[in-house]
């Protein structure tokens, strides 16, 4: 029958663990929406733009040297952090976006049947990558007041797991690791599992946990990832790094990754926009005006809202969120919803500019009544 049946054929070639993984969701495409106006609130860029020092360099650039491979190593970028962090290059990794580098270290580290721990609900790689693999995922579900449950996660780590991968702030609620809370997490884990601390967001963080010093003083291995796709606002170039316990894990690393993984003007964009903290305070300071005003405006609407420090909110909507997700694009408005068992009734919105929040909140007020009926 397969000989008749291309699909069949291809199919037969794929690896189970593949077949069984889920396509990323990136959210409605804006392109293919029929609406005089769209409010892309999808995928938490920066409502301000890249860094202005960033857009300068690539407009002086103009593609000059493009017909050159990049530096491999990025050898510029990683001493322009290591020096403003105090951390040896040699420990510092640039990836294709930091999920580039989450999809290196289950490359390297991961055998069928290895465990990892990660937290439910998860940014949706920090599953599906290590399943890729082959790997035994095992979620620990958030507290209903969407707090860490540090004795679940304490159980769910004494069987002795090859990994533990956990964001803070938490992509999709946004919650942000107390010290107390990575301290206590740390000291569950056992001494040879590598911990993965996804800082996606975390330049935005007003009140949390600081992930380099309190994993610093370890001796055991870690990574934390970090990117330029947020509060830099570089997210169409595709660029972010990791901060390793030891170089040998960076090591590891460069041995799956491809040879010239980020391109020149992403490399040299990252350096202006590193450079340009201004920017990154300005969009901090914006996010954290709108993210109080648009909760406020939801809270007083009715609905919950996870405390958030990341630029999104993540909401329950008391229904069916795919439902709702459908009938805010009747307005333009784009937004995710989560579709992880427990959380199927939530939605997560990015923060934009004020108007574009407020729009999203007169929307979602008319999408409820209009599935209320």
């Amino acid at each position: 029958m397969h000989q008749d049946n291309p699909a069949h054929r291809i199919e037969a070639l794929v690896r189970p663990s593949v077949r069984r993984l889920p396509l990323y969701d990136p959210g409605a495409d804006p392109r293919k929406l029929g609406t005089p106006t769209v409010t892309k609130l999808s995928n938490c860029e920066n409502p301000l733009g890249m860094s202005p020092a960033a857009a300068a360099m690539l407009a002086r650039q103009g593609g000059a040297g493009l017909e050159r491979y990049p530096d491999p190593s990025g050898r510029a970028l990683r001493q322009l952090i290591g020096g403003q962090l105090d951390i040896d290059p040699a420990r510092i990794i640039l990836g294709n976006g930091s999920e580039n580098i989450l999809e290196l270290l289950c490359l390297a580290l991961l055998d069928p049947q290895d465990r990892v721990v990660t937290q439910q609900p998860c940014f949706s790689l920090h599953e599906s990558l290590p399943l890729m693999m082959g790997a035994q995922v095992d979620k620990v579900p958030l507290n209903d007041d969407f707090s860490l449950n540090l004795p679940a996660w304490a159980a769910a780590l004494q069987p002795p797991a090859k990994m533990l991968m956990l964001s803070t702030p938490c992509n999709p609620v946004g919650t942000a690791l107390s010290p107390v809370e990575l301290t206590e997490l740390v000291a569950a884990a056992h001494p040879d599992t590598l911990l993965v601390i996804d800082e996606a967001y975390f330049e935005f963080v007003e009140d949390g946990a600081d992930a380099l010093a309190i994993l610093g003083a370890q001796t055991r291995p870690w990574i934390i990832l970090r990117t330029f796709s947020k509060a830099y606002g570089l997210a169409g170039l595709r660029i972010g790094y990791g901060i390793a316990s030891h170089p040998s894990l960076i090591d590891a690393l460069h041995r799956v990754r491809t040879p010239y993984n980020v391109n020149q003007p992403a490399q040299e964009a990252a350096q202006a926009a590193w450079l340009d903290q201004a920017h990154v305070v300005r969009s901090r300071e914006f996010i954290t005006i709108e993210r109080q005003r648009l909760t406020q405006g939801l809270q007083a609407a009715g609905f919950r809202v996870a405390p958030s420090q990341a630029n999104f909110l993540f909401i329950d909507t008391a229904r069916n969120a795919l439902e709702v997700v459908e009938e805010l694009l009747k307005d333009g408005i784009i937004v995710k919803a989560w579709r992880e068992p427990g959380y199927t009734g939530f939605i997560r919105v990015s923060l934009g500019l004020a108007e574009q929040n407020q729009a999203f909140l007169a929307s979602l007020q008319r999408a409820v009544a209009a599935l209320a009926g």
